[in-house]
C-alpha cells in the first residue's frame, strides 16, 4: 500500500489523500481549498495536481466543503467512479454541493458587475449548478459498522467520528494491512450528536487530523453559560449579533443551545434569524437522521419537541427577506453562512454591520489562515469585503467551546485507545505549527513513527 498526500498537508483545508492499493487507487476526501481567493481558485481548479482518471474510488469522510467541495470539479474533469460515504453524508452533500455552486455563481455575478464597470477581466465560477448536479449521480452510501468490499481483497468500514452528522472514520483493510483515516474527529458531549465511536479492530497505520493539536478547548460544560453572557452583553448595547456559522453542525448546535437558554429564561426573547438556504435544508436533513443523535437530543425530542425550532426563531431562504434584515435596527441575532466568511450571505451582513460599534460579530468555529473570518478575529482594523474596505468597529467575540474538532487531549486519548499495534502515524489537517507540535507530542507518547507530510510526499506502507 502506498500513501500520497495532496491536500490538507500543514494546512486545514482542501483535504485530499491518495491510497494506492494493489487493486486500485482511492482518494480520501476531495475538499475545496479555502484561503486567498486567487490562490484558492488556482489550487482548486488544478485539483492539487491529481488526474481524475487515475482515481478509481473516492471515499468521503464527511460533508464539510473543505472535505467535499471540489467533487464537482473532479467529475467535470472526467471522474466517473463511485463516491463512497455514509447515508447522512450523502444527503448533506446533495444540499451542500448545490449550494456551493449557487453561491459561486451569485458571488461571481455580483463581483463581475463591478469589474465590468471598471473594464477589468471577468471571473468564472469554479463549477456551476449543472456540474454539481452531475456529480451527485456517483454517490454510493453505507451504514456505520457494515464492512464492505471496495475492490477484491480491499474492504472498508465506517465508524462514527462524532464531528458532524454522518461524519466517519474510515478503516481500510488490504490483506493484513489496516489503515485508519480519522477525517475530522469530534469531541465527547457535544450537543446533538453521539460521541466518537471506539475502534474495535487493529490499526497498523493512522492518518489523523490535528486542527487543534497544540491547544485545549474551553470546557464544553460552559457552552450555555458562555453563550448567554455574550448574548446578554450584546443586547445591552442595543445592537445586532452577527454569527458566521457553518451550515452543517455548528448552526444546529447553536440553535439547540439557544433553544435551551430560552426555555430556561437565561436570555431575552430577541428575534433570531438563520439566514442561509443551506442551513434551512441541512436542518431538515438532521431531522431525517435521528440514528446519529445522542441520548440528550432523543430525550429533548420526546419531552420538549423540535430541538431546531422555537417561538422567536425564523429560518430565511428568500433573498428579499434576507435583505430586509439589514434595514432593521432592533436587537437581533443573525446566523449565516459561510462559517469562515469566504462566501454567501454572511458577507452582506458583515458589510452592513461591521462598522457599527453597537453590533457584535460572534465566531463559533475555526477560521483558517487568510480567510476573512481569520483576519477579523486576528484584530485587523480594516478588512476587504467584495473588494471594498470596511473599518471593523463592531465588538468581536469568540466562542471556542462549541468547536466540533477534538483538541490535543481528545486526540491523544483517541490514539491511546488504538496505539497497541500502531507502526506509523501521519499527521494532517492542521496548520503547520499545530501539526508539528502534535507530532512531537505523539513521539513522546507512542512507539509509532510519526510523520507530518508535505504536499506530494509519498510513503510506502506494508
Amino acid at each position: 500500500m502506498k500513501l500520497i498526500f495532496k491536500g490538507a498537508t500543514r494546512t486545514v483545508t482542501g483535504s485530499k489523500h491518495i491510497v494506492e492499493t494493489k487493486k486500485g487507487r482511492l482518494l480520501l476526501d476531495c475538499g475545496m481549498f479555502q484561503g486567498k481567493r486567487k490562490e484558492a481558485y488556482e489550487i482548486n481548479k488544478a485539483i492539487d495536481g491529481i488526474e481524475p482518471g487515475s482515481i478509481d474510488k473516492i471515499i468521503l469522510s464527511h460533508a464539510h466543503i473543505d472535505h467535499s467541495g471540489n467533487i464537482p470539479t473532479f467529475v467535470k474533469r472526467g471522474y466517473k467512479g463511485d463516491i463512497v460515504c455514509t447515508h447522512a453524508t450523502r444527503d448533506l452533500v446533495n444540499a451542500m454541493l448545490r449550494d456551493s455552486a449557487h453561491i459561486q455563481e451569485m458571488d461571481v455575478k455580483y463581483v463581475n458587475k463591478k469589474r465590468e464597470k471598471k473594464g477589468q477581466a471577468l471571473f468564472e465560477p469554479l463549477y456551476t449548478m449543472d456540474d454539481a448536479l452531475n456529480s451527485l449521480q456517483y454517490f454510493v452510501s453505507y451504514n456505520y459498522g457494515r464492512e464492505f468490499k471496495i475492490f477484491d481483497d480491499v474492504s472498508v468500514k465506517f465508524y462514527d467520528a462524532g464531528h458532524i452528522l454522518g461524519s466517519a472514520m474510515t478503516l481500510i483493510k488490504e490483506g493484513d494491512t489496516h489503515l485508519l483515516f480519522t477525517g475530522d474527529l469530534g469531541r465527547k458531549n457535544l450537543p446533538i450528536l453521539r460521541d466518537p465511536e471506539k475502534i474495535d479492530e487493529r490499526v497498523d497505520y493512522l492518518i489523523i487530523e490535528s486542527t487543534y493539536g497544540d491547544r485545549l478547548h474551553d470546557d464544553i460544560k460552559n457552552i450555555e453559560e458562555d453563550l448567554a453572557t455574550i448574548v446578554n452583553e450584546a443586547i445591552k448595547r442595543g445592537g445586532k449579533i452577527i454569527v458566521p456559522s457553518f451550515s452543517v453542525g455548528r448552526t444546529q448546535e447553536l440553535v439547540f443551545t439557544l433553544n435551551k437558554l430560552y426555555k430556561e429564561n437565561k436570555i431575552p426573547q430577541i428575534p433570531i434569524y438563520v439566514d442561509s438556504p443551506l442551513s434551512v435544508n441541512v436542518t431538515s436533513i438532521f431531522r431525517l437522521h435521528p440514528e446519529c443523535f445522542d441520548r440528550e437530543t432523543h430525550d429533548f425530542l420526546i419531552n420538549e419537541g423540535d430541538p431546531f425550532g422555537f417561538e422567536t426563531l425564523r429560518y430565511i431562504s428568500n433573498v428579499i427577506d434576507s435583505k430586509k434584515l439589514n434595514s432593521m435596527d432592533e436587537p437581533m441575532m443573525i446566523i449565516s453562512a459561510s462559517g469562515m466568511c469566504e462566501a454567501g450571505r454572511i458577507l452582506h451582513h458583515l458589510k452592513n454591520n461591521i462598522e457599527d460599534e453597537k453590533n457584535t460579530v460572534l465566531f463559533v468555529g475555526y477560521q483558517a489562515e487568510n480567510t476573512l473570518g481569520r483576519k477579523i478575529l486576528d484584530g485587523n482594523k480594516i478588512v476587504k469585503i467584495f473588494g471594498e474596505e470596511y473599518e471593523v468597529k463592531a465588538s468581536i467575540k469568540r466562542l471556542d467551546s462549541l468547536s466540533a474538532h477534538a483538541d490535543k487531549n481528545d486526540l491523544l486519548e483517541f490514539v491511546d485507545s488504538i496505539k497497541e499495534n500502531l507502526k506509523k502515524i501521519f499527521v494532517v489537517h492542521g496548520e503547520e505549527k499545530s501539526a508539528l507540535a502534535f507530532a512531537e507530542t505523539l513521539r513522546a507518547h507512542t512507539n509509532a513513527e510519526v510523520f507530518v507530510p508535505k504536499k506530494d510526499d509519498v510513503f510506502e506502507i506494508e
